[in-house]
């Protein structure tokens, strides 16, 4: 048997993955949680070959989870499952670990079979998605241009940002205007949008 443990915030979208992969004889669901902070416990109790994690949980994020469950647990294979087939969260999810990458709107014998590959030690990815990523390239955003767009699209201003991330004002304001130009937008609230529709976030 193939143990699973899934973690998804909606308890519907969670159940119904429960029950679909309850069908197949070699699969068990051994564990349910409801946000990423949960995933490493649940794991460390029940032992899963797979976990099945969503992208937006709160917490924990899916992919923050995946890096802490690779890094700890590495005998747990890691398949993100999300309704948001954003190139930028592939790349990022592949960069924690995780083996296999599905949208949410994946036949049910499909993303069976992705647990299978996944336990079976292969890889995933869903093919459009892999495609994006090869012509989009990488992620052009630097690791303080990413600190500052978050803090942007959480509303906050220049000067608020320069003060949450220990930066004068105009070094906020020049990775600002950086990352508008990197996101093809006009001010910095479209550009931590752009930045987080397309996965750089």
């Amino acid at each position: 048997m193939i143990r699973v443990l899934l973690a998804d915030d909606r308890a519907l979208v969670r159940g119904a993955m429960a029950a679909l992969l309850g069908l197949e004889e070699d699969l068990e669901v051994v564990a349910e949680v409801g946000s990423g902070d949960e995933v490493l416990e649940a794991a460390r109790h029940t032992h899963p070959d797979v976990a099945v994690l969503d992208v937006e949980m709160p917490g924990l994020d899916g992919i923050s989870a995946a890096a802490q469950l690779t890094r700890e647990l590495p005998g747990t294979r890691v398949l993100i499952v999300t309704t948001f087939g954003r190139p930028g969260y592939l790349r990022r999810a592949l960069d924690a670990g995780a083996s296999g990458f599905v949208v949410k709107d994946t036949p049910s014998h499909e993303l069976a079979a992705a647990v299978r590959t996944v336990a079976a030690g292969g890889r995933v990815v869903d093919p459009s998605l892999a495609t994006e990523v090869v012509i989009g390239g990488p992620n052009p955003l630097t690791d303080r241009e990413r600190r500052v767009l978050g803090e942007a699209l959480e509303g906050h201003s220049a000067p608020a940002i320069a003060t949450r991330v220990h930066l004068s004002p105009g070094t906020v304001r020049n990775h600002l205007s950086s990352a508008i130009g990197k996101t093809g937008t006009s001010n910095r609230v479209e550009a931590a949008r752009r930045a987080r529709d397309l996965g750089w976030l």
